[in-house]
């Protein structure tokens, strides 16, 4: 069977053990590269505005720690999960490193038992960043998100779309039409990561903002990737500051435009958590 590969993009924020081999490569690889840098500014910037110091954030599939970190260090506390061992310690020496361990604490969760998990508290935020959420059914989602955040909460959620021009082009011109069109087949598909299969499940934003509804209400959509490329195509632009500009602007101006927000690599829902029912309608 030819697996395609999983995309850059969603290493080291998923599901189990496959990822603990990638652990170590995996800021090389993404988060330390000139348009892995672009990306991740773009979702701090977002999360600036959604989250607070103070505040209790549970992220969801924080890889390496990242953005626990970049919270922590605003004075944000975070419970960052994994289903990875080895990812959760790498940001838990990132966190030491940083001066904030004591506001980012660690837990091993996979996505799956979400709705067996016991926190301490209800969280007034949160996070998953960079595709974590596509590793689970959108079902299972649906049915858990909405018990761990207090009325009144933001949920930030960076997925992965089904239509992506970036990564359809890229596949195509590379002679690989089965991986170009992988996110538009019915039911997800699956890659393999450290010698295990996973399961990836591409939702539109649409569907997924309608499952969530009626615990939470949408308030913005944004595309992620919409001009930038997919991190398969990162070498046209990591050795091409010129050219990463250009499209770091154009992804500025077309980002919250439809239908260019539902094209991009990424789309990024901020949510409300509500406490009675209300409506929540979207393009796409």
């Amino acid at each position: 069977m030819n697996v395609p590969p999983i995309p850059t993009s969603l290493v080291g924020e998923g599901q189990g053990g496959g990822f603990d081999a990638l652990a170590a490569t995996y800021d090389a690889a993404f988060t330390q590269t000139p348009l892995g840098r672009r990306l991740r500014a773009r979702v701090w910037a977002w999360q600036e505005r959604f989250f607070r110091p103070g505040q209790y954030i549970l992220e969801l599939g924080c890889g390496t720690g990242e953005d626990a970190v970049w919270l922590a260090q605003r004075g944000i506390r975070v419970t960052a999960t994994d289903a990875s061992a080895e990812m959760l310690a790498v940001a838990e020496r990132k966190a030491a490193r940083a001066g904030v361990a004591g506001r980012v604490v660690t837990r091993q969760l996979a996505l799956e038992a979400l709705a067996e998990a016991d926190f301490e508290r209800v969280f007034d935020g949160l996070l998953s960043d960079f595709g974590a959420l596509n590793c689970v059914a959108p079902e299972v989602i649906a049915r858990t998100l909405g018990r761990w955040v207090r009325p009144g909460g933001r949920a930030v959620l960076v997925v992965m779309g089904p239509c992506c021009p970036w990564e359809i082009a890229w596949f195509l011109l590379h002679g690989h039409p089965r991986t170009a069109f992988r996110r538009l087949r019915p039911g997800g598909g699956t890659a393999e990561v450290g010698g295990q299969k996973l399961r990836v499940f591409y939702p539109s934003p649409g569907r997924l903002a309608r499952m969530l509804a009626p615990e939470f209400r949408l308030l913005r959509l944004w595309g992620l990737g919409v001009a930038l490329p997919t991190t398969d195509a990162a070498s046209l632009v990591n050795r091409r500051p010129g050219l990463l500009d250009r499209l770091d602007r154009l992804e500025t101006r077309l980002a919250g435009v439809f239908p260019f927000r539902l094209l991009g690599d990424h789309y990024v829902l901020e949510l409300e958590r509500l406490s009675t029912d209300s409506g929540n309608g979207l393009d796409g």
